[in-house]
């Protein structure tokens, strides 16, 4: 009997009932026992919707991040925080997350090539792993309590090793001990009669050197007798150049990624040990398309003759990727609605293709003949391609994606139209979007607002945000963004090509919830977007505000895209519609443009025989959308939340006029390598963290600015903060912001002297 199961289920709620919590939480309107009991009503509701499987997923859920809640299980709290005892009250998790009023926020990146992001766990010489388990084990407790069998999921040892950071040592001498406290944490899962276990270790996706590859030896040689079961879940590559490798660890089982990685099939069929079983990912857990049962049929069929009740039939990963439900969408279009699954269809749809394999297709003739007929309307939808599109992308060689003029002379061109100081200080682009601001677009949304009242309430913003800069005496302005829902639905809004849900809401990080669009067709701009906007905020000021415009990359990878054509193809239909909005925005006046590219590292591909190809295609995306530029128009980019400088030579050949980085909670480290480089062009390395609440002081902005002019020449330097604004509040932007440009005029006198 082939088994159904899941790898893990989205934690944030239908309609997104624990960010609602987290947020309450921290404004002191729930206490700590009802944000428990909330949880606890979540898990019980999602593993109800998992009753129809071979088993019930547990410890996917949390109330922040996996990562930070397996650093906090083993013990591997960052002394700094000054956290005594094993078990964290409420308050001190969310802190390390968050910061508190004396430490920042552990550090923050990119969960693989996803949207996600996890809590960097910091380690040092002196950490010591110790396990506590109460609160995974109570969890457990629960899940056993719905009278279903359940399968427990951690995040391998290796794979929480590898994602770690440790500023004074090699991470690798702390294997053995973190290995022994999973050992015990088995063995107590092996007494409570768990008969399977499955471990996540995603780093076999990546380029591992022998060092980290022996590490799987040794950890798992702790892990070889008392224990259940082992299913060792891999994703988002091909990890059969590990076959031989892998196939020699003391595990059970292995979970492949068929939809990322298809072609690993074969080999590991071929090497799978007699007693293994295999989950196959079929069901895509990183998009939102339906299923073709019949396409997978094709694929399973043959697995369940050779390892008959061996087979396990799976998503691809995680649907933590994926929004919850398509129960409550009731005004998406009903084609397009009907090419979509998210969570509870995936779900769905491998119990669907279990029963078919251990029944006949018989028993599935009502799904099948669904799936089918999906996937013939998609295939001959009149709405998915646009001639006038393909026309345009067939003419990309006559495009040329170079700007006029070499970077030096357009510098001199643009400081003589805009006359900035030295270190000229700017932000990333959003403000704080107030309770009022969301007050008027759902009432606008809900048509209780007329268009002609709801701009004018955004103009108001508008004008409220440039009036707060220009009292700050910040040089370059941001008209801060009020109108805007999101950095990428605001613009798919707008294009066409996209497809809109209602509650479709996936989690990025903490209480942050986005909500992408589906790009289900051929893409073009039908009107301009943002120009009348950005013309009347600079009719508010004589200082130069930036128009601000979201990358095709970005654009790209923060929605559900289309699997109907190469990804690049979709990049250069959204680069074009960029380029035309670059092309009218200056005619409109508009000096200074930001092509926001904050993904372009994340689309990178996960093993770096793939790199050049991406990065090939990536650069020219935005290259195209920017060439478009008249050499006194300076463009702008924006990064964060990742590692760039693998990767430094692609950013330079972007040859955006200055680049803007998240750097703060990794105290100026990623802007080493752009140092070590001698990055080309103008570079602002974030001189505090937004998504923490506190307000740094005007002293750890100064040390993380004279941080930066050690690295880079401080002709090349902007000050801003990390990233937008948008989460947080007046009070606290103003007095950040404040003791930012201080800081800038200081610094200004004395470098410049």
């Amino acid at each position: 009997m082939a088994i159904a199961h899941i790898l893990g289920y989205p934690r944030i709620g239908e309609k997104r009932a624990l960010k609602f919590a987290q947020e309450a939480f921290w404004k002191g309107e729930l206490n700590a026992t009802g944000l428990q009991e909330i949880g606890k009503g979540l898990r019980e509701q999602h593993w109800q919707k998992q009753s129809g499987l071979g088993f019930i997923t547990a410890g996917d859920f949390t109330f922040y991040d996996h990562v930070l809640d397996h650093a906090v299980m083993f013990g591997a709290v960052p002394e700094r925080f000054g956290f005594q005892g094993g078990v964290l009250s409420e308050e001190q998790y969310f802190a390390l997350a968050r910061g508190n009023a004396s430490q920042p926020a552990m550090e923050m990146t990119k969960w693989f090539d996803t949207n996600y992001h996890y809590i960097v766990p910091e380690l040092s010489a002196d950490t010591r792993f110790s396990i506590n388990a109460h609160e995974f084990l109570s969890r457990l407790d629960e899940a056993q309590a719905q009278g279903k069998t359940v399968k427990p999921v951690l995040l391998g040892p290796v794979s929480l090793l590898y994602l770690s950071k440790a500023r004074d040592h090699d991470r690798l001498q702390l294997l053995d001990g973190l290995a022994e406290q999973y050992a015990y944490l088995l063995r107590e899962l092996y007494h409570r009669k768990i008969e399977w276990l499955q471990i996540d270790e995603p780093v076999l996706a990546l380029d591992l050197d022998d060092q980290w590859l022996k590490a799987f030896e040794r950890t798992y040689a702790w892990l070889r007798t008392q224990r259940p079961k082992i299913l060792l879940a891999t994703y988002f590559a091909n990890v059969s150049r590990y076959q031989g490798f892998i196939t020699g660890l003391p595990v059970d089982g292995i979970h492949l990624d068929l939809v990322r990685a298809p072609e690993q099939l074969a080999p590991w069929l071929n090497a799978l040990p007699g007693h293994w079983v295999l989950s196959a990912g079929v069901v895509d857990g990183r998009n939102i398309w339906r299923n073709d049962l019949r396409r997978s049929l094709d694929i399973l069929q043959p697995l369940a003759q050779k390892l008959g009740d061996r087979l396990w039939v799976a998503p691809s990963c995680s649907l933590l990727h994926t929004p919850v439900t398509l129960a409550h969408e009731e005004n998406l279009d009903p084609e397009i609605k009907h090419w979509l699954a998210f969570a509870d269809e995936k779900i769905a749809e491998v119990a669907t293709l279990a029963r078919a394999l251990n029944e006949g297709e018989g028993s599935i003739a009502t799904e099948l003949a669904a799936s089918d007929a999906a996937v013939q309307s998609r295939r001959t939808s009149s709405r998915v391609h646009n001639a006038d599109v393909q026309a345009r992308i067939a003419a990309l060689d006559k495009l040329n994606p170079e700007r006029h003029r070499a970077f030096a002379e357009r510098k001199a061109v643009q400081q003589a139209r805009f006359n900035l100081p030295a270190l000229p200080t700017t932000t990333i682009g959003s403000f704080p979007q107030t309770a009022d601001i969301r007050a008027s677009r759902a009432a606008f949304k809900q048509g209780k607002l007329s268009t002609d009242r709801y701009q004018q309430d955004m103009q108001q913003h508008i004008e409220l945000a440039i009036r707060e800069q220009e009292a700050l005496d910040i040089d370059v302005l941001v008209h801060g963004e009020a109108e805007r829902n999101d950095m990428v639905e605001y613009f798919g809004e707008q294009l066409a090509g996209y497809a809109f849900t209602q509650y479709g809401w996936v989690q990025s990080y903490g209480s942050r919830c986005v909500k992408p669009p589906v790009i289900y067709g051929d893409v073009y701009r039908p009107q301009p977007m943002t120009v009348e906007t950005a013309r009347y905020a600079q009719s508010l000021t004589s200082r130069p505000v930036k128009g601000m415009l979201t990358g095709p990359v970005t654009m790209l990878q923060w929605s559900f895209v289309r699997d109907d054509q190469p990804r690049q193809s979709t990049a250069m239909q959204l680069a074009l519609a960029i380029r035309d909005e670059v092309d009218d925005l200056q005619q409109a006046g508009i000096g200074i443009i930001q092509i926001d590219e904050p993904a372009l590292r994340e689309g990178l591909p996960l093993q770096q025989a793939e790199w050049k190809q991406y990065l090939d295609w990536a650069v020219r995306a935005f290259k195209l959308s920017a060439s478009v530029a008249e050499d006194d128009t300076q463009i702008h980019t924006h990064m964060c939340y990742s590692e760039f400088n693998d990767i430094l030579p692609a950013i330079a050949a972007m040859d955006a006029d200055v680049i803007t980085i998240e750097t703060s909670r990794s105290h100026m480290e990623l802007l080493d390598g752009f140092g070590e480089f001698t990055y080309p062009n103008d570079i602002g390395p974030g001189v505090y963290d937004i998504h923490s609440p506190r307000v740094p002081t005007i002293a750890e902005i100064e040390a993380l600015l004279r941080r930066a002019a050690s690295v880079v020449p401080l002709a090349q330097l902007w000050v801003n903060p990390d990233c937008g604004l948008k989460t947080r509040g007046w009070a606290e932007t103003r007095t950040a912001l404040d003791n930012m440009v201080k800081v800038a005029k200081q610094l200004r006198n004395e470098l410049a002297a």
